[in-house]
């Protein structure tokens, strides 16, 4: 493939070679091995449903009186999915479903407020729409979603940031800390910076508490080409090439970062309104109560004499649902007991795309519970997609440190095999992607996993923007 003088200097300055970019071309026209399904997880076979809740969320909080919380929250893509169809609308006069349910419902978005300044009763449903997207209207079109208003309250419109603010105070703090960690695209550091700098003194002072936020951005070299739907090299306009961050998998290196006991992982769109928050509060906690006592378990065998391989093997199997064709010696056991270590929270599928949790077999015969995407499974196992029961709402508590209180190095643990292709678009023109191993896909591959069902209403992510018309973001209905 031939690159103009422009388009090496552009790849340059992502920190990337034009091998580099040539193998990822050749990637999209190959595309990457489909993952070995053996059968969904389900409950009681890989899934646990918790009921002394009470229980966990005690040894939890037990835990975080002396221990360091943080809560994770990825924030750095650009809300260019959550409206597509608007752009479509304006580019092609598209009017879908979404389109109708945003213009039929404008009154009932917590930004309509903001979205009066540029609009009348003679507004035309374009000016309508280009008054959300464009530049000379709410801008939306060009901000991340956790900078757009979700949630309108008698006082105050809140963004997701704001949310995550509320929940961190009421599940993630430890020792009069809050912190939070965002993923921000370097684009949106200064809006993010005058959100935050606006409202933490207002948090700060309803909950007592002091918080601590950080940012980081993904690094450029993670970023990937794009192409058309015809594996050709995506143009802007002005005829460069189209860069886009490798998706959530990229995030691995911003988390083996962070630097704590405890993380919570959460995306910046899945929050709901404070009135409907009691399950997210309750099951973020159990969770994390679950993972502490396992931890525990962990701990006190790999610091023990117990040169035992049955025990290993047991607490192992039972205890992380590894299942392996052959006895292992006990360092190979220790190994894996010895690795990074998350507990998952899944809900009931009811039919929203993503990943969901299989039994997965390695090259080496050894079965574990991973989070799987669709576009990883092979044509020939749909079938046992179709078997799945259940889904991954991006809800996890991890431990990045061994039984030492060395952090482990993450990177160490990501099966690199597993990236994939998606569909994306830029301005309503569809592109491909390619997503580097996902963040609680591929990137964690190889971390000891526990999943927990928790209930549907600890998942209200908004992937559309007429999402933020259901009850889960409303707080009059």
């Amino acid at each position: 493939m031939n690159f103009s003088d422009k388009d090496i200097e552009q790849i340059k300055s992502h920190d990337l070679s034009v091998s580099e970019i040539e193998n990822q071309i050749q990637k999209f026209q190959s595309g990457f091995h489909f993952i070995n399904i053996v059968k969904p997880a389900q409950l009681n076979d890989g899934i646990i449903e918790c009921e002394n809740t009470d229980e966990y969320i005690k040894k939890y909080q037990d835990y975080a009186t002396n221990h360091k919380i943080v809560k994770f929250v990825p924030a750095s893509g650009a809300a260019t999915r959550m409206f597509k169809d608007l752009f479509d609308f304006v580019s092609n006069g598209n009017k879908n479903e979404t389109v109708e349910k945003t213009l039929s419902g404008l009154k009932d978005f917590a930004f309509y407020e903001d979205l009066q300044k540029y609009i009348s009763e003679n507004s035309t449903e374009t000016e309508i729409i280009n008054s959300i997207l464009s530049e000379h209207g709410l801008n939306y079109g060009n901000l991340p979603k956790g900078l757009v208003k979700f949630h309108k309250y008698p006082n105050a419109a809140k963004t997701p940031v704001e949310e995550h603010l509320t929940e961190g105070a009421e599940y993630a703090s430890s020792q009069n800390n809050v912190n939070i960690h965002f993923t921000i695209s370097p684009e949106h550091r200064n809006g993010f910076n005058e959100l935050l700098n606006s409202v933490v003194p207002e948090y700060e002072n309803k909950y007592g508490l002091k918080y601590n936020i950080s940012m980081s951005e993904q690094k450029k070299s993670t970023d990937t080409i794009a192409v058309n739907p015809d594996n050709t090299l995506f143009r802007n306009a002005d005829g460069s090439l189209l860069f886009r961050p490798a998706g959530h998998g990229a995030l691995i290196a911003n988390l083996s970062d962070i630097d704590a006991d405890l993380i919570f992982i959460k995306n910046i769109d899945n929050v709901t309104t404070e009135n409907l928050r009691g399950d997210t509060i309750k099951y973020k906690q159990v969770l994390a109560g679950i993972l502490v006592d396992l931890q525990k378990q962990i701990f006190d065998l790999l610091k023990s004499d117990n040169t035992d391989v049955d025990t290993y093997h047991e607490f192992i199997t039972n205890k992380l649902n590894i299942k392996f064709d052959k006895k292992l010696t006990l360092d190979e056991y220790r190994k894996i007991l010895n690795r990074p270590l998350r507990v998952c929270g899944v809900v009931k599928n009811t039919g929203a795309p993503g990943g969901g949790p299989f039994w997965v077999m390695d090259e080496n015969g050894m079965v574990s519970l991973q989070i799987v995407e669709s576009s990883q499974i092979a044509p020939e196992s749909k079938h046992i997609m179709q078997e799945s029961s259940y889904f991954n709402p991006v809800d996890l508590v991890c431990a990045t440190k061994d039984y030492m209180g060395n952090k482990f190095d993450l990177n160490e643990y990501i099966d690199e095999k597993t990236g994939f292709i998606s569909e994306k678009s830029k301005n309503g023109v569809p592109l491909r992607a390619m997503e580097r191993p996902g963040l609680w896909n591929g990137a964690m591959a190889k971390w000891n996993t526990v999943l927990v069902a928790v209930p549907g209403t600890t998942f209200t992510p908004v992937k559309v923007v007429s999402d933020l018309l259901s009850t889960p973001h409303q707080t009059k209905k």
